[in-house]
């Protein structure tokens, strides 16, 4: 991804509730989910997607590793950041379903706190009794 892409496909609104990090990370998640995305894409360096987007590069290693943890991204050392591979059918279209839900819940003014404790109930509420 070139600062050019990211500029086209990344953008950050400072006056948002939503922290710059997780704005980065969303969008980040969704391109991976939809496929613009694909495995094995090489993303930017922290310090050149942070100056691209104009924001510390903690909050771009913060998106990153968050990512990296959901098992979206895959570091391999100075040879970069990369988008992981080894992901299933199934994992595609629960992050899709996710990064959908994020959307609606960004749309309708929903803090992620509250979004995300509505996961979770849903989710406690679906385990077998």
């Amino acid at each position: 991804m070139t600062k050019r892409e990211a500029d086209m496909l990344i953008s950050v609104d400072l006056d948002s509730p939503v922290p710059p990090y997780e704005q980065v990370r969303g969008q980040l998640a969704e391109m991976v989910g939809d496929g613009r995305l694909p495995v094995g894409t090489r993303l930017p360096t922290v310090r050149q997607l942070a100056a691209d987007l104009n924001l510390a590069p903690n909050t771009v290693a913060r998106a990153y590793r968050e990512l990296e943890g959901a098992g979206l991204l895959e570091t391999r050392g100075r040879n970069g950041t990369f988008v992981a591979p080894g992901r299933d059918d199934a994992m595609d279209r629960l992050q899709r379903s996710a990064a959908d839900y994020a959307l609606e819940a960004r749309r309708l003014g929903v803090p992620p706190g509250t979004a995300l404790a509505l996961v979770r109930a849903a989710l406690d509420a679906s385990r077998p009794g």
